[in-house]
């Protein structure tokens, strides 16, 4: 559930969203309003909607149908009907609803697009989407049934139907009907006029909700890897030469670069490698040595994933589009998701790549012919198991994850009788990476726990400093384990931390 933020509220542009913003209005409640200057563009785009609408000549989604339905012109007398049809008709979303925070960034999402002054909805109807966020009113919108093109129409229309006082919404936890929860917050629905139904349908909103969310959590996530990486390097007394400087230099990606430094000051300090600079073993295997190159890569994919979406969140992504400098009502293809999905496609892949790893990181620590140590990192093997299992667990979650990471962005099935006969399938790839993104989450967590064990058996030989505060938290939150125990409350509470 979301919680007010004592932040100034956030001024809506159209232009300058960012995803930590986002986050702050999605999961922690800050107010938002509308820019005064916005303000100024939205009313004059509305102008031009109602100049045209008083008009006889066809304009799409103003006085016509849609999709194939686009050169049947309406009568001036049922544009308030065309528009309520076009929203009721569209609600067909199934599944489970967003949770709270993605339905909020969501709606976020739809009215920083319209305050962009390109949609033509009066200033008015945008006012009641700020007043569901500010008031805690959270559509409940169903997370499939968009295939990502003419924007992502069923949960946008689930989305309007609260603004028209039907569908449901939730306050305070509650799920309820539109129009109950608008009375609950002291809201009245409005009735859409010529092109408000369209424009509010019409964009990539849902899969970025999403997509941003499961970005900003991967962001997170790699660099927590890094960590992980550097307390299996210690507590398989790994070499700490494949880090150097002078091995990026010769490999100059940025990626490759970035990790390379972080290893290094996470290692810095450290007793453990001290013990073993005469050892006898000539190269690591690359599940550690590799670590810049494959967590760089990683990294690349992500900071692609973050650059489409920190321009689609300030998208014009309506049809058609309302340029009032021109005087131009333009019918084009703003709302076809194609970069969003490529790009969470990325993030799955980049995703896995970095469970993948760990995963056999983990099988380097558990296994004795590998790692020197006791089998499984268990006290008394034999009459313990030890973390046998947890690699299991982690090797299910790597191989559902490949499989998730089949691309959603070449695949297409034609709709609207062949009108929209490409799409993207923008949400199906959002919602693969949101998916993925969990079960990454359970796999760093289990490289964690493991990597503590190990780092338990080199004591007292002190790990560099990235780990040794590591795990002094997942000791604090864990202890060592001696006898075989319940591992999924241990996971659990090394998840705890990394959130």
């Amino acid at each position: 559930m979301w919680r007010a933020m004592t932040l100034a509220p956030l001024m809506l542009t159209g232009d300058t969203l960012t995803l930590d913003q986002i986050e702050e209005v999605s999961r922690h409640g800050r107010k938002v309003a509308l820019a005064p200057e916005a303000r100024v563009k939205v009313e004059a785009a509305r102008a031009l909607v109602d100049t045209v609408a008083a008009g006889d000549e066809p304009a799409y989604g103003i006085n016509t149908g849609f999709g194939t339905l686009a050169e049947v012109r309406i009568e001036k007398k049922d544009l308030q009907q065309l528009q309520r049809n076009l929203i009721v008709s569209h609600a067909v979303g199934v599944g489970a609803p967003l949770p709270v925070h993605e339905a909020r960034a969501l709606l976020l999402l739809r009215c920083n697009v319209l305050a962009k002054g390109y949609s033509g909805i009066r200033p008015t109807t945008l006012e009641l989407g700020l007043e569901l966020l500010n008031r805690g009113v959270t559509p409940a919108i169903p997370e499939r049934g968009s295939v990502g093109a003419s924007g992502d129409l069923a949960p946008l229309a689930h989305l309007a139907l609260v603004f028209i006082g039907e569908g449901e919404a939730y306050v305070d936890g509650e799920r309820m009907t539109g129009r109950a929860a608008l009375a609950k917050v002291g809201l009245t629905p409005v009735v859409l006029e010529a092109k408000e139904g369209l424009t509010l349908v019409n964009g990539t909103q849902a899969m970025c909700a999403v997509g941003v969310h499961a970005l900003l959590q991967a962001e997170a996530l790699a660099s927590l890897f890094d960590l992980a990486g550097a307390m299996t390097i210690e507590g398989m007394l790994g070499s700490h030469q494949p880090f150097l400087h002078e091995v990026y230099s010769v490999r100059p990606h940025p990626g490759h670069g970035k990790v390379a430094t972080h290893m290094r000051e996470l290692l810095d300090g450290s007793e453990l490698v001290k013990t073993h600079v005469d050892c006898d073993k000539v190269q690591d295997p690359y599940s550690m040595r590799c670590i810049p190159q494959v967590h760089g890569a990683a990294r690349e994919g992500l900071n692609f994933c973050r650059r489409i979406l920190e321009v689609e969140v300030n998208a014009g992504t309506d049809n058609p589009l309302v340029f009032v400098r021109t005087g131009q009502i333009v019918s084009a293809g703003n709302f076809h998701g194609q970069p969003i999905s490529l790009a969470l496609d990325v993030l799955a892949m980049a995703l896995t790549q970095l469970a993948a790893i760990s995963e056999r990181r983990v099988e380097q620590m558990v296994n004795p012919a590998l790692s020197g140590l006791p089998p499984f990192l268990a006290r008394n093997p034999g009459l313990n198991s030890g973390f046998m299992i947890a690699q299991v667990t982690s090797a299910a979650l790597v191989a559902e994850s490949r499989i998730l990471c089949h691309p959603a962005s070449v695949d297409s099935i034609p709709s609207s009788a062949g009108r929209e006969d490409h799409v993207s399938m923008g949400m199906t790839a959002a919602l693969k990476a949101r998916q993925v993104v969990d079960h990454v989450r359970h796999v760093l967590a289990i490289e964690l726990l493991v990597a503590a064990q190990a780092i338990d058996f080199r004591a007292p030989a002190r790990p560099g400093h990235g780990p040794h505060v590591a795990h002094q938290l997942i000791r604090e939150q864990v202890p060592h384990m001696a006898v075989d125990r319940e591992l999924h409350k241990d996971v659990s509470a090394v998840l705890a931390l990394i959130d």
